[in-house]
């Protein structure tokens, strides 16, 4: 079985894990606007919503709760996945759409015992997901994105957004010189529903970055920016922004060292294969808040 047909449209009935994710309400827009009737996945589904089903993927039972679904967006931590495939198989999958992150690589190695833990949950995942697909005869594309952001929603470039706006300065980790390269949850979105209409995109992994490759100090400005201030960045030695932080973890528990640390580096990937074979084409840095 295709999971497409020949003039490369979706096959339906169409499921997204995970629609209230970031990614998660573009798609379900999109899709609707393209003509489509998805079913999305929650564990708190609108009232009263047709098109959405109760149910969590940490379920055991979630088997009796999928709909069924002959082409699957799985927007969901990944390492959810690979328990539900057999139930997903059993409802008709033959295409799946899976969203990893690029975490996987910058994260390996990181000073902090749960960033490890979770690039080696992501690296287990998508292994996993790759060899069941295979030996099931599942058509999948597995997209890493870069650091997303939507503006208001997210926990990268919207927390430094509150940060700006509530201090009215932004501190940095030396120079703030590690480059940068984020997308919108908006265009991931496009990414995803064009992924699953290419043909070239089956049983592929791709990296998705955003339109703009930019120090992180420079990003920083751009938040400013788009918040209507003058940027104001306070460059401080590596020592004193990882005493800042630990002052800060009981304000802030996502605070970490290491985020100062990753400030210096380049955190960037090529999307060339992603624009060659369906088409990636993500806008530049310009958020407005």
């Amino acid at each position: 079985m295709l999971p497409m047909d020949s003039d490369n449209t979706l096959k339906t009935p169409i499921l997204v894990l995970g629609a209230t994710s970031l990614i998660g309400g573009h798609l379900m827009a999109r899709l609707a606007q393209e003509g489509f009737d998805p079913v999305a996945l929650s564990r708190r589904p609108p009232a009263g919503d047709a098109c959405w089903v109760d149910g969590d993927l940490t379920d055991p039972d979630i088997g009796q709760h999928l709909p069924p679904a002959a082409t699957v967006f799985a927007l969901s931590p990944i390492w959810l996945l690979p328990a539900v495939l057999p139930g997903l198989k059993a409802r008709g999958m033959v295409r799946l759409i899976a969203f990893s992150s690029t975490s996987r690589f910058t994260k390996v190695s990181s000073p902090e015992g749960g960033e490890r833990a979770v690039a080696q949950a992501l690296i287990d995942a998508e292994r996993a997901v790759e060899t069941w697909c295979a030996e099931n005869g599942v058509a999948w594309t597995i997209l890493r994105p870069t650091l997303i952001y939507d503006e208001g929603r997210d926990g990268n470039i919207s927390r430094i957004a509150r940060l700006v706006t509530r201090f009215h300065v932004m501190p940095l980790s030396g120079r703030g010189e590690g480059l940068r390269q984020p997308v919108h949850a908006a265009d991931l979105a496009v990414g995803a529903l064009a992924a699953a209409k290419a043909p070239a995109a089956r049983d592929q992994a791709y990296n998705l970055v955003g339109g703009e490759t930019l120090s992180y100090r420079v990003m920083v400005d751009r938040v400013f920016e788009g918040l209507g201030k003058t940027p104001r960045s306070l460059p401080m030695p590596p020592w004193l922004f990882a005493l800042l932080m630990r002052l800060a973890k009981p304000f802030y528990p996502g605070a970490t060292a290491a985020m100062g640390a990753r400030m210096g580096q380049d955190l960037t990937f090529d999307s060339s294969a992603a624009a060659r074979d369906f088409g990636w084409t993500p806008r530049a840095f310009h958020p407005r808040f």
